[in-house]
This record gives structure tokens, C-alpha cells and sequence, in this order.
């Protein structure tokens, strides 16, 4: 099934390619001469993920989705939130979101809980579907590990306690990401299969 990844991420990009496996041929807007960034004006991930993919809808007619993700710190009242990606500003890179996350942390006693939460929008033939995923963990006193990408360097999952999301290998970060739940989802109501889960 051909499907349209609303996102320039390439880690994003190969993490959907991973996770949704043969049954899918995905697709980035770049990959066919769509190069724009889209803009994200909305309060929540569900309205942020669905503006991308109605963005590539109206663009193509094709079959596309969006995901919005957002890590979410009980200690900080929910931030970065929608601003996960922009947390030190636009065009800002992780490193810098993630030394903003852990200045803002300091002095606050383990553990600090937090999440991931994703919300993917399908638009199949017109019609708009959401699917949500919640990696629940908390946020390491400091950066850990080389994989991955985002605040993977700073994030230790629940399932995998002791180790950030970069000191895990992708099959084992896939197999209970936030991402990876929603994506899965979706590949269920298509009735596809996706690529099955690492027992842990």
C-alpha cells in the first residue's frame, strides 16, 4: 500500500519505513517535489497532526498521514508539549532542546515523570482517521547514548528502565514507542500487518 508521510524528519521517516514494514511504501513529500515546511498552528497534537496531512491531502489527492508528537513533563506542567520539536526556539536543534529540557530540570529530585504521545492522522480516500500511541518513562539527569534521534538521549521508557531510548537498539525503541503504537494501529484498521513487536 502506497501512503505519504507528512514529514521531513528522516529519522521519522525511517522509524514509519521500520515499524510498518513491506506491507507499506512510504513515501516523503521531499521524495515527490514537495519541499516546504508546513506550518503547525495548532494548540494540540491531534490539530497540529492533522493540519500536515490535510496540507499534503490538498496538495496531491493522495493517501497520506501526518504524525504530531509531544513529550510531555509532569515537573514542567506538561512541556515542551506541541513544542517538542521547537522547544529552544525555531530552528533550534535537539541538542539544544535537550539542554534547555535539562537546565529547566535542575534541582528537581528523581523521578521526573514524563511521556510520549503521538497522534497519527490517515486521510484514506478523503476520509480522516486518528491513531495514539503513549510511551510512558521519565527524564534522565543527563544525555546517554548514541541512537536514535530527538530526546532519545535523555528519555528512559518505562519498559527499558536503566537505559535512554539512545542506548537501546531501533527494534527494541520501536516495538513500545508511542509512534510505533499509533503506527501499528493504523496498520490494523488497513488490515495490513505491520512488522511484529520484539517480545521483551
Amino acid at each position: 500500500m502506497k501512503l505519504i508521510f507528512a514529514t521531513g524528519n528522516k529519522g521519522k521517516l525511517a522509524e514509519a519505513r521500520n515499524i510498518l514494514g513491506p506491507g507499506f511504501e512510504i513515501t516523503s513529500p521531499a521524495e515527490i517535489g514537495i519541499t516546504e515546511d508546513i506550518p503547525e498552528t495548532g494548540s494540540t497534537l491531534r490539530e497540529n497532526s492533522l493540519i500536515k496531512a490535510e496540507y499534503i491531502w490538498k496538495r496531491t489527492g493522495l493517501d497520506c498521514f501526518a504524525d504530531d508528537t509531544g513529550l510531555e513533563v509532569d515537573a514542567l506542567n506538561g512541556e515542551p508539549g506541541i513544542y517538542t520539536a521547537r522547544y529552544a526556539g525555531q530552528g533550534c536543534g535537539f541538542d539544544a532542546n535537550i539542554t534547555k529540557l535539562l537546565r529547566k530540570l535542575e534541582g528537581i529530585p528523581e523521578p521526573r515523570k514524563a511521556r510520549f504521545r503521538c497522534v497519527v492522522t490517515l486521510i484514506l480516500n478523503g476520509e480522516i482517521h486518528f491513531f495514539e500511541g503513549n510511551m510512558p518513562g521519565v527524564i534522565a539527569l543527563e544525555k546517554a547514548g548514541d541512537r536514535g534521534f530527538g530526546y532519545d538521549p535523555v528519555f528512559i521508557a518505562d519498559a527499558f528502565p536503566g537505559r535512554t531510548l539512545a542506548e537501546i537498539p531501533e527494534e527494541l525503541k520501536d516495538s513500545i514507542s508511542h509512534r510505533g503504537q499509533s503506527l501499528r494501529a493504523m496498520a490494523d484498521y488497513l488490515n495490513l500487518p505491520s512488522c511484529s513487536s520484539i517480545p521483551r
